[in-house]
């Protein structure tokens, strides 16, 4: 099968929804969607697995809703984690080469990177994600990349993301059960910010927040390195409890009610409907008006986006966002969101759709902001299948040439033997 033809399927464990999406790169490099899948997810508790059973019936019911778009059944996949047991630090890694004089290639990276994966963690945690910054090499700081580069002494700044080993084992587990195998395991807002944020965006410096059902995840972009990331256990399900409370009604109905007529803002409510809410079975109607219901959904992001700024504050990037926030996650969906985080943080806001990177005639249901996870986990596997493939042929190229350079000098030093001896002696 041709790179261009090959298939590949992304799975998104969330709190509220499993959603799976198999599809391949057409010839312009964009995404097609071949396939699609998503159920509501019960088994599932603040972005982590707490019931293995309905997480796999809710895998496999994702997956075969997904193949129906497919010729082929799905037996690997890329999965996203999430969850508070997620993890960040900062680590420095020295290499000292042999011979200054020759060019630093991929490999050193790659040792540098290694060496990381043999830091002593908390028991029960293991890393994610190794991502080198910025390098030195002999005392020259601030390079981004030192391949071709000559120099004895390579050092270079990590960002690593570390995550529980029960969590990805019971996410292991789940994608086991249900009959598949774990292509990769990426964290989640990574993935978010693969389909969401342009290259200019992770250049100027850029908060991506991604809001889901149980978590609302942040990742930090500067200079076109990712700088932080952070998960934060509350998402918009928070905010349906507190509908549910204030109310005094069911959550199916407080979820119904945030998304029908819920707005982040109460001065953006002009009309103040009064909203009627049937009651149990007896019990007579509740009533709410638009703004009150307004008034509760702002209480409650208010105070999610505290801990998102507090996370950017720790950072040390709030003022070098250029970019702003950009926002994602199904808990984007809220109207007038991308206002309130505005005026709550001071910083520019925007609601992040993943379509950029999609080929023409995708399902309309996709542009949404609850797919972004998803979609980037699928963008990031064919960046890694495309670099492995790229990586083999360059290896077997040099092979080749390893072993025309023996070839030769094998072919040369028969004819030097077998040549006749001159005339003149």
């Amino acid at each position: 099968m041709e790179a261009k033809d090959k298939i590949l399927v992304a799975l998104d464990i969330g709190t509220t929804k499993v959603c799976v999406i198999a599809g391949r790169k057409d010839e312009h490099g964009k995404l097609e969607v071949l396939g699609f899948g998503k159920v509501d997810s019960l088994g599932v508790l603040r972005g982590v697995v707490s019931n293995i059973e309905k997480t796999v019936k809710g895998v496999t019911d994702a997956v075969a809703s997904a193949e129906r778009g497919l010729e082929e059944e799905i037996e690997a996949v890329h999965v996203g984690i999430a969850g508070q047991h997620i993890k960040s630090l900062q680590h420095r890694g020295i290499l000292t080469r042999d011979n200054g004089e020759e060019e630093i290639g991929r490999e050193d990276i790659l040792k540098l990177k290694n060496d990381m994966h043999k830091l002593v963690l908390p028991p029960g945690d293991k890393i994610l994600h190794v991502f080198p910054q910025e390098f030195t090499v002999d005392a020259e700081q601030g390079i981004s990349d030192p391949v071709g580069m000559s120099g004895v002494r390579l050092e270079a700044n990590f960002h690593i993301i570390t995550g529980q080993i029960t969590a990805s084992k019971n996410i292991d587990r789940c994608v086991e059960k249900a009959g598949l195998e774990v292509s990769s395991l990426t964290l989640e807002p990574i993935a978010s910010a693969e389909a969401i944020l342009s290259e200019e965006e992770k250049e100027a410096g850029v908060a991506l927040v991604d809001i889901g059902g149980g978590t609302t995840d942040l990742a930090i972009f500067q200079d076109g390195i990712i700088r932080h990331t952070a998960v934060i256990p509350f998402g918009g399900n928070v905010v349906t409890k507190d509908i549910k409370e204030g109310c005094n009604i069911m959550l199916p109905k407080a979820e119904k009610l945030k998304r029908r007529f819920g707005s982040a803002m109460p001065e953006e409510v002009y009309d103040n409907r009064i909203i009627t809410i049937p009651g149990l079975k007896g019990h007579d109607p509740k009533e709410i008006s638009e703004k009150n219901l307004a008034r509760i959904i702002q209480a409650r992001v208010e105070e999610v986006f505290d801990h998102v700024f507090w996370e950017i504050k720790r950072s040390g990037y709030e003022r070098k966002l250029v970019g702003g926030i950009v926002l994602t996650g199904g808990g984007a969906m809220l109207k007038d969101i991308d206002k309130l985080v505005a005026r709550h943080t001071g910083l520019s806001t925007r609601v992040g759709m993943p379509v950029e990177k999609l080929a023409h005639g995708y399902h309309e249901e996709i542009a949404s902001p609850v797919y972004s996870t998803a979609i980037g986990l699928l963008l990031r596997a064919f960046d890694e299948s495309e670099e492995g493939a790229e990586g083999s042929t360059k290896s077997s190229s040099k092979k080749k040439q390893a072993t025309k350079w023996y070839d030769n000098l094998f072919k040369k030093t028969k004819e030097w033997f077998e040549a006749e001896p001159d005339s003149e002696f």
